[in-house]
């Protein structure tokens, strides 16, 4: 059997695989069609991709046929789907709007280190343990935010 060499991922290359694998988990199969809707990109551009994440050795690609995903893909795409699912329960968690959850995910999950990950991932489980730090956390930013608007009246009158 000859032995695949996995290049490292881009994060373009993160996002595909990320995408590829939620196909395939939710549909049973990935065809670049389907990638080129979800990601609203030509079908070309998602053609050459995919060409290269078979190269790299993410997944095995024959033309006019769905993609499968290589062990190393399936592991990236695992990977990626949990880091996206911990970014977003964090975010939320600490009190970042729901409809900037999403958009600062895909901002920050490929900018974060393994150790990173893994340290947000114990700061997330245990704000979600303790109700009683969520609530005080809470009320800080509450508290911080009454201070600043204060702060910006006072500086506007100051300016007046």
């Amino acid at each position: 059997m000859k032995e695949m060499r996995v290049a490292m991922a881009t994060p373009s290359m993160e996002d595909y695989v990320e995408k590829i694998y939620e196909l395939i988990k939710s549909k049973g199969y990935a065809r670049v069609s389907d990638i080129a809707n979800e990601l609203n990109l030509q079908p070309s551009s998602v053609t050459k991709m995919v060409q290269k994440l078979a190269e790299a050795g993410y997944i095995h690609y024959e033309r006019y046929r769905g993609l499968v995903l290589t062990p190393a893909g399936e592991m990236l795409g695992e990977e990626m789907k949990d880091r996206h699912a911990m970014l977003s329960e964090f975010l939320r968690t600490i009190g970042v709007p729901e409809e900037t959850v999403q958009v600062d995910v895909e901002g920050i999950e490929h900018h974060v280190s393994p150790s990173t990950v893994r340290c947000l991932q114990d700061l997330t489980s245990f704000l979600r343990e303790n109700e009683d730090v969520r609530l005080a956390l809470a009320a800080h930013r509450r508290q911080r935010r009454e201070q600043e608007a204060a702060e910006e009246k006072a500086q506007e009158r100051a300016d007046a």
